[in-house]
């Protein structure tokens, strides 16, 4: 994956800083209005989906931003403070660090990113990166924390391994160990298997046996779809040894969706299917939650995505940096998103912080059957001696980061 990679690269909204009515007079007294721009680049293609109510929608993620940056204007109103975004979408085949170049003339020296892992690491390494602050919030590639780590990179979205650790906690919790793995045939698909394996023998499951469903392509959507489906599935899947669940390995999206209550034996789906491990879902009604879903809705006429979650993380982010004195500076915001003073209240139980080692934001995993969070992990009974959210993904000892 390191040589694959190297060769692609040429909370609760309200904010925790209590506003003083000295704040609030020197804004109504006519004080310098500071305005702070933040970039939001996005990858050109757009994502696939078996179902068409699970097509992304086209501001998936920059919606999210968006609605963050109007929670931080509520308290910037207070400070002398306006957020504003610049948005620049990537065409097929550009080069993101072009895209990232046109945000910085328009004045971004924060950019919240939507790419895949070698379009971000090489945007990360450009020139115009170098005063920069970058929040990814589209990659779960574990590498981007580990060899390939970027100082100037805040990582928002999970990773494979904080996924599929939350996923493998729960299952072990459920006394659910024997598992079937089913993996796509696309290299996310498999980076996907990975992180899902490590999962499994860091709690105590045990692989019964693995498969390779192999996309050939064709009509999903053809008249026969349905009745093909019925007959494949159910033969693809007989003759595993016993499991107690099926876990699908497919981030392509080209299989997993037809597993439940398709498979030869009657048994739970989990992975890209079934009972999914995600940043965000719009069910989430906990925490105070429903006010954010309702003001996004009200906004934007659809629900909220795990996608527009990581946007809104990161511009909440920048708005509490912000509101602390570092809007300036990008050094100054990384030191103190870094320092203790730093928890972003997110609707998720606990306050998220950010790990040193490698820029990952810590943070619980919702896990989701389409229709409800079905639980929050870290669980119960998993223990460690800093923070239990260390134990989704790789912890400190693990670490391969060392900062370019």
């Amino acid at each position: 994956m390191a040589a694959a990679l190297a060769a692609l690269v040429p909370t609760g909204a309200a904010p925790a800083r209590a506003q003083t009515a000295q704040d609030g007079a020197a804004a109504e007294a006519g004080a310098p209005v500071s305005t702070i721009t933040v970039g939001y680049l996005r990858r050109a293609e757009r994502g696939v989906a078996i179902s068409r109510l699970q097509l992304p929608a086209d501001n998936d993620g920059e919606a999210g931003a968006l609605s963050g940056l109007d929670d931080d204007n509520v308290t910037g109103e207070f400070l002398g403070q306006k957020f504003t975004l610049v948005a620049r979408r990537l065409k097929t085949g550009e080069d993101a660090v072009q895209g990232l170049s046109d945000l910085a003339a328009q004045g971004a020296q924060f950019v919240i990113a939507d790419l895949p892992a070698g379009a971000l690491v090489g945007a990360a390494d450009s020139p115009a990166a170098a005063k920069m602050l970058i929040f990814n919030i589209g990659a779960p590639d574990d590498i981007l924390r580990q060899e390939f780590c970027r100082a100037n990179v805040v990582h928002v979205a999970p990773t494979r391994a904080m996924l599929a650790d939350a996923l493998a906690q729960y299952l072990v919790w459920k006394q659910w160990r024997k598992w079937f793995l089913v993996v796509g045939s696309h290299p996310e698909d498999k980076l996907w298997a990975d992180a899902l394996k490590r999962a499994g023998q860091r709690f105590g499951a045990k692989l019964v046996e693995e498969r390779v469903f192999v996309d050939r392509g064709g009509a999903r959507q053809s008249d026969s779809g349905v009745a093909l489906v019925q007959k494949q599935i159910p033969a693809f899947t007989q003759g595993a040894p016993a499991y107690d669940v099926l876990i699908a390995a497919d981030e392509s999206a080209v299989f997993a969706d037809y597993l439940p209550y398709r498979t030869f034996d009657p048994r739970p789906v989990a992975g890209s299917a079934g009972l999914v491990p995600t940043s965000w879902d719009p069910s989430n009604e906990q925490w105070g939650a429903t006010q954010l879903q309702q003001r996004f809705e009200r906004k934007f006429s659809r629900s909220m995505s795990p996608l527009d979650m990581n946007g809104w993380t990161a511009a909440r982010m920048i708005g509490e940096a912000a509101a602390h004195g570092a809007a300036a500076d990008p050094a100054a915001m990384k030191a103190y998103f870094l320092s203790k003073d730093f928890a972003l209240a997110a609707f998720k139980g606990q306050k998220l912080t950010l790990r040193d080692w490698n820029l990952q934001l810590r943070q619980p995993i919702l896990l989701s059957d389409g229709r409800n969070v079905v639980s929050v992990s870290p669980q119960e009974g998993f223990m460690h001696q800093f923070s239990e959210l260390d134990t989704l993904g790789f912890d400190r000892p693990e670490s391969k980061c060392n900062f370019k």
